[in-house]
């Protein structure tokens, strides 16, 4: 029998090195909380994809790559045959209630550790605890910036706002694993690199106040505060995460190419802070190419793992082509249902085993390369760069 370079097998080698993948335990770099209440049909399609939900022209979500990915991987969990009925499939959701249903799929996940952006939707979604219980997994929290923000003008106003915003940030650093910016929704990615001078920051909280007063939400969206934030941030030496690439209706795609972040990247090299752009797809190949002449720079696909659901691996392939092995990280971005942390989960461990497993065959590594690549994108690039251990 033929043998590869790093001495097992070939045959069997790309056997077990898919079993090797699949037991590897996770580390979910980027995700949220999942629903305490119960949902109806309508209200679980509606946190399926990045869509509002099933629409006149869209008809039923469950008709998508990760509603049908749904069906296939998250029914058995659930007691059911694969590829149940979307029908079947909920009501058997109904029957086992909201805190069974995701003790079994995040349980089934074989995710190890999860990094939870709390900054969305917090009153609806489960805290890192409880996700943690459910999950029977640690959960650690990551900060987002512009909710801090936020809460700080609703909390103390204009006049101390620069200064309060500095103290609740380097207060939530004391515990959180990292900050996250949303820039790519509300300002775009196409920030200046340098830090703004304290009268920038002071007429632009005026602006803001000035909105506020006269009914504006409380919503954060200038390009100066955004900087602000960034660069608080970086002082205090955690890895700042940015949404970029593939979001929802209020995300403008073209100012979420994560090229656009290309000054601030330079400005920040040599910081020591990572710098993690999340999620990438389309512009997963600007991303890759990103971490590669940027040392601080990492990189995942994880919101478009479970859209893409069969084309899953390729696009990570794609991103595979120019990012450094140790720049790539895991993540499912779930949030709201159990079942996208599963799905995200199967999905990534398919490709990952996929992509391993045909550069074995090629001779392109050895089995202990292949073995050391998938530990190190499953878990250990994030435990490392997160400072997890």
């Amino acid at each position: 029998m033929a043998r590869s370079s790093g001495g097992t097998p070939t045959g069997s080698g790309e056997r077990d090195l898919a079993r090797f993948v699949g037991r590897i335990g996770l580390v979910d770099h980027h995700c949220h909380g999942v629903l305490r209440d119960p949902l109806d049909r309508a209200g679980f399609e509606s946190w399926l994809c990045e869509a509002d939900g099933p629409g006149r022209w869209h008809g039923s979500l469950f008709d998508t790559q990760v509603g049908l990915a749904v069906r296939r991987f998250c029914a058995a969990p659930l007691g059911l045959a694969p590829h149940a009925g979307a029908d079947t499939y909920l009501a058997r959701r109904v029957e086992l209630g909201p805190d069974e249903v995701a003790r079994r799929l995040l349980r089934g996940a074989g995710i190890s550790e999860f990094l939870v952006d709390t900054g969305f939707r917090a009153d609806g979604l489960t805290t890192p605890d409880e996700l943690a219980v459910r999950a029977g997994a640690p959960a650690r929290e990551i900060v987002r910036l512009e909710s801090v923000a936020e809460q700080v003008m609703v909390g103390r106003g204009a006049a101390e706002f620069a200064l309060a915003c500095r103290d609740a940030l380097a207060s939530a650093a004391a515990t959180a694993v990292a900050f996250k910016s949303i820039a790519g929704y509300r300002v775009g990615l196409d920030l200046a690199p340098y830090r703004p001078a304290e009268n920038e920051v002071v007429n632009a909280v005026a602006r803001w106040a000035s909105a506020v007063e006269r009914g504006s939400p409380v919503r954060l969206a200038d390009e100066t505060l955004t900087r602000f934030l960034i660069w608080t941030a970086v002082d205090l030496g955690l890895p700042i995460q940015f949404h970029t690439g593939y979001g929802d209706a209020d995300a403008d795609l073209g100012r979420c190419d994560p090229l656009l972040l290309t000054p601030l990247l330079r400005a920040t090299a040599g910081r020591g802070v990572p710098i993690m752009l999340l999620h990438t797809y389309p512009f997963h190949r600007h991303a890759a190419y990103l971490a590669q002449v940027f040392d601080h720079v990492f990189v995942d696909v994880g919101l478009a793992v479970q859209n893409v659901g069969t084309g899953a691996g390729r696009v990570l392939a794609e991103l595979l082509e120019l990012a450094p092995l140790r720049s790539v990280l895991f993540s499912t971005d779930g949030c709201g249902l159990p079942e996208l942390f599963l799905v995200g989960a199967e999905l990534f461990r398919r490709a990952l085993s996929a992509f391993l497993v045909t550069g074995l065959a090629d001779g392109a590594w050895s089995y202990r390369d292949a073995e050391r690549i998938a530990s190190l994108i499953a878990a250990g690039n994030a435990r490392r760069a997160y400072l997890l251990d």
